[in-house]
C-alpha cells in the first residue's frame, strides 16, 4: 500500500471507532517492531519522529526506512512529524515525503499559536493532515519541556480549530510527556473539549497513563494517542539486559532481533489497550 495521508488514517479510525497509536521511531529496529505489531492488529497507525530525533539521520532517511518497510503492508500508515516547532521543521518534513504534520506552537501566545498553525496548514498539501496543540502539555519530550504548563481552555477550542484549519487537536488535560506513571486525565475537561471541537482530539504522553483511561478514549473523541517512552525503554532495556547477562556479547543481530520483538510486543499491547473491542473491529475490516 505504501504511505497514506494522515487524513486517511483519521477517516478510517473514526468510521470504525478506533484509536490510532502514534509511535515514535528513530532507527530500523524500532520501525520494524512498530510495523510488525500494526500488521498483527490491522489498526491504522501513525509512525512519527520529532525534530529532536531527526537530527540523528535526517527526515529523508526516516521516510525511506519507513516507506520501504511498509511497501507490502495493507494497513493504512501515515508518516507524521511530531512536535514541529518551526515552519522550517514543517517544510523539511514535507520535502522528505511526510504525509502528516504537527505544528506545535503551543509555547507561543494564543494568537501566535493560531497564526503559526494556520500558516503550517497553508504549507501542507490539502490531502495531508495537520495537528495543532492548544494548551501546553507538561513533562519533557526528548529533554525539551514547556516553560509553563497550561490546560486546554474549552472556550478557545472552536475558534482555534476553525482559524488553524487543523484536522486534529492535541490537548492538555492532565497528560504528561515522557514516562509519568502519576499522570491522570481530567476526563470531565476532556469531555468539555470534545464538545467544543469540530475535529478529533490527540493525547500525548500515552506511555504513563492508566489502562482504564486509555481504553475509553474513543468515547471522548480521541483519534490518536502518542507513545514514545515505552518503545525506547524496550529497546534500551533489551540491549542492557544482553550486556548484563554477557559483557562479551558480540552478536548485534541477535540482540537487535530481540529488541524488535520487545518493541513489537509493547506496540501491540498499546494498540489493544486503546481499542479494547479490537477483535470485532478487525473482523469487520
Amino acid at each position: 500500500m505504501g504511505l497514506v495521508s494522515g487524513r486517511e488514517v483519521i477517516k478510517e479510525c473514526v468510521s470504525r471507532g478506533l484509536v490510532a497509536g502514534a509511535f515514535n521511531t528513530t532507527n530500523l529496529e524500532t520501525t520494524m517492531g512498530i510495523v510488525r505489531a500494526v500488521e498483527s492488529t490491522a489498526v491504522p497507525t501513525f509512525i512519527q519522529v520529532a525534530p529532536t530525533n531527526a537530527v540523528l539521520s535526517g527526515y529523508e532517511y526516516i521516510h525511506d526506512m519507513v516507506s520501504r518497510r511498509i511497501a507490502e503492508t495493507d494497513v493504512p500508515i501515515a508518516l507524521h512529524l511530531d512536535h514541529g516547532r518551526t515552519l522550517d521543521d514543517v517544510r523539511s518534513a514535507l520535502s522528505a515525503g511526510f504525509t502528516s504534520i504537527m505544528m506545535d506552537a503551543s509555547g507561543h501566545p494564543y494568537r501566535e499559536n493560531m497564526e503559526l498553525s494556520a500558516e503550517a496548514r497553508s504549507l501542507c498539501p490539502a490531502r495531508y493532515s495537520l495537528e495543532a496543540e492548544l494548551g501546553s502539555i507538561g513533562g519533557k519530550e526528548d529533554d525539551q519541556g514547556p516553560e509553563r504548563e497550561s490546560t486546554t481552555d474549552p472556550g478557545q477550542v472552536a475558534d482555534f480549530v476553525s482559524a488553524a484549519g487543523c484536522d486534529m487537536l492535541a490537548v492538555s488535560v492532565g497528560n504528561v510527556h515522557g514516562y509519568a506513571p502519576y499522570a491522570r486525565l481530567d476526563l470531565d475537561l476532556l469531555r468539555r473539549v470534545q464538545n467544543a471541537s469540530a475535529v478529533p482530539l490527540v493525547i500525548h504522553g500515552g506511555s504513563g497513563l492508566p489502562v482504564e483511561q486509555l481504553g475509553v478514549l474513543s468515547d471522548y473523541g480521541v483519534v490518536k494517542v502518542n507513545v514514545a517512552s515505552d518503545l525506547r525503554n524496550a529497546m534500551i532495556r533489551t540491549f542492557g539486559e544482553a550486556y548484563a547477562a554477557n559483557p562479551n556479547e558480540y552478536s548485534l543481530i541477535r540482540v537487535s532481533g530481540k529488541a524488535v520483538e520487545a518493541i513489537a510486543g509493547v506496540v501491540e499491547h498499546r494498540i489493544r489497550t486503546f481499542n479494547p473491542r479490537l477483535g470485532s473491529h478487525v473482523a469487520q475490516r
